[in-house]
């Protein structure tokens, strides 16, 4: 929404500052001040209010009522994205406009909704939004949906709100008419970006008023039926072969990919396991995250008994499960939520990554307890962060972001692209803080701002959410090295080393988030252009106000 002013008039009455205009006369004319019909300003005297009566000063130019009335910091000029582009864009725009400024919705449309249908459109709108919100959208992009498909319907005095799992809508035919709202709460979240696609295809061809209103619940309730693309199994090799993959990007080798990789499988399959018992994501993530962290105090034991293992590192074992583990999903939308100005959602979702984070804490920090007392070598200075094989690493960040993505449920058309924007991603980073010594949170934040950028180009070309493309290719740059440090560092009751180590973690999430988000919200500026607007003035029936 690109936001002006009107010019501000030269010409100015000396009463506007104390005399507020009346009421508009009903045919539209300018309202009567204060002192209209008296000495002081005769009506019918031809002149503008507070113009000399004597008409002696040939210099005084005619004064433009209309332009009097515009207040000193102007008018604030709206413009729409054109029709032509996306839907999300111009959504997202009118969206932020008042009712009554929000251009009315063509009667034409097919399915447009009539008297006995408005419930049935407020529900396909709460329904489209459950399942965006569910998927991990963002709230200004669910909002800007849930208008989109309420407006393609021929509803626009709507207003949807979204805050965390509680969705609402409301809708008011008139200003005298009794509003109907209508509200429905997301209980079960999950990943899976292959349905966001297949709701985003629905509302594009909503929008573009090519699905009538019965099309669109039957689509839904074959989106709602359709599986998962990738099975749980495939799913637990997937997680196996991320943190064997993360484990090779901080410095392991074939043993330590081999180990890593089966203690995340052990942890994934106890995850599904407590989560068929009911129980929630905090426990599961805490047992989860013990099999990587048991693995490691095991190597840190026995390590020098494997023929050739002499540098094994039972630390790459350990952040390989972390990598698994982390919520870089959760966290870049809760970051996002909070810079469109959604605060209650994004403290409400950074509150369940700070359990989510917790979960893991506990359970690696538990077996790190154990093993420091039972005499495992567990060395915070191993040569784990000085890892500097380019050639190693980047085919082992591409496979981490194909796993990530494979957790993610992303289609399999996505999975290539993916894969190339998470390649890209750690050579920004590996040139920006290995080669050229930068610091290492503006590299993350400039690497992250790249995936972002990136993502969203591919995004718009698709018509689809950017969350595919940006959640998986930032897999490599996750801090899980940072965490398993700080963690490693607390159990030894080194303080100062920990707190060091777990602020620089958060500092890197939190550059992560940002850049993507920074990275979107440029490609939306380079990409949305519409026609420049000439500033309108102010209609009689504002006042000016």
């Amino acid at each position: 929404m690109a936001v002006g002013t009107a010019p501000r008039s030269a010409d100015t009455l000396p009463g506007d500052h104390h005399e507020p205009p009346g009421r508009p006369d009903p045919d539209g004319a300018p309202g009567r001040g204060a002192g209209e019909g008296s000495a002081a300003g005769p009506r019918d005297s031809g002149k503008p209010t507070g113009e000399p009566e004597n008409g002696t000063d040939a210099s005084d130019a005619p004064v433009d009522l209309g332009a009097a009335l515009t207040p000193a910091d102007g008018i604030p000029v709206v413009v729409l994205p054109p029709e032509g582009g996306l839907w999300q864009d111009r959504m997202r725009a009118m969206i932020r406009l008042p009712s009554t400024e929000r251009p009315a919705p063509p009667p034409d449309r097919p399915g447009a909704a009539g008297g006995g249908v408005v419930p049935r459109v407020l529900d396909l709108t709460l329904r489209i939004g459950e399942l965006l919100l569910a998927g991990g959208e963002g709230a200004e992009d669910v909002e800007a949906a849930m208008f989109g498909v309420a407006f393609a319907y021929g509803l626009a005095r709507v207003e949807p709100t979204v805050t965390f799992t509680l969705l609402g809508i409301s809708y008011q035919p008139s200003l005298t008419e009794t509003p109907l709202t209508m509200s429905r709460t997301v209980r079960r979240r999950g990943t899976d970006y292959t349905r966001l696609a297949a709701v985003f295809h629905l509302v594009d061809g909503i929008t573009a008023h090519e699905v009538t209103l019965e099309e669109a619940y039957r689509s839904l309730a074959d989106i709602r039926r359709n599986r998962h693309p990738y099975s749980s199994w495939v799913l637990t090799g997937a997680a196996g072969l991320l943190a064997g993959a993360a484990s090779v990007l901080v410095g392991g080798g074939p043993l330590i990919f081999f180990l890593a990789a089966l203690a995340a499988m052990l942890g994934d399959r106890l995850a599904w396991l407590l989560a068929a018992r009911g129980l929630p994501e905090f426990y599961q993530f805490a047992v989860a995250a013990t099999p990587a962290a048991v693995m490691g105090v095991l190597v840190g034991h026995y390590g020098h008994w494997v023929p050739g293992a002499t540098n094994v590192q039972s630390s790459a074992v350990i952040t390989g499960g972390l990598f698994a583990l982390l919520p870089g999903r959760a966290l870049v939308a809760a970051v996002q939520d909070g810079l469109t100005g959604f605060y209650i959602t994004a403290s409400a979702r950074l509150l369940e990554v700070v359990y989510l984070i917790v979960g893991i804490v506990i359970g690696v920090t538990l077996v790190l307890y154990a093993g420091v007392h039972s005499g495992a070598r567990l060395n915070p200075d191993q040569a784990l962060r000085a890892y500097d094989r380019p050639w190693v690493q980047l085919p082992a960040a591409m496979v981490l972001t194909l796993a990530f993505a494979v957790l993610l449920q992303c289609e399999r058309g996505v999975l290539l692209l993916v894969t190339l924007n998470g390649g890209v991603a750690w050579t920004v980073f590996g040139v920006l803080h290995q080669r050229a010594g930068g610091n290492q949170v503006a590299a993350t934040a400039a690497a992250a701002g790249l995936v972002g950028l990136f993502g969203q180009l591919m995004a718009r070309y698709r018509f689809v959410s950017v969350l595919p493309y940006v959640t998986a290719a930032i897999g490599p740059l996750l801090p899980g090295s940072a965490t398993y440090f700080g963690l490693l560092a607390l159990t030894q009751h080194h303080q100062s080393a920990a707190l060091s180590q777990l602020t620089k973690a958060a500092a890197l999430a939190l550059a992560l988030a940002i850049g993507v988000n920074l990275g979107n919200e440029i490609a939306r500026l380079a990409l949305r252009t519409p026609a420049s607007a000439a500033p309108r003035r102010a209609a009689k029936r504002t006042r000016g106000f």
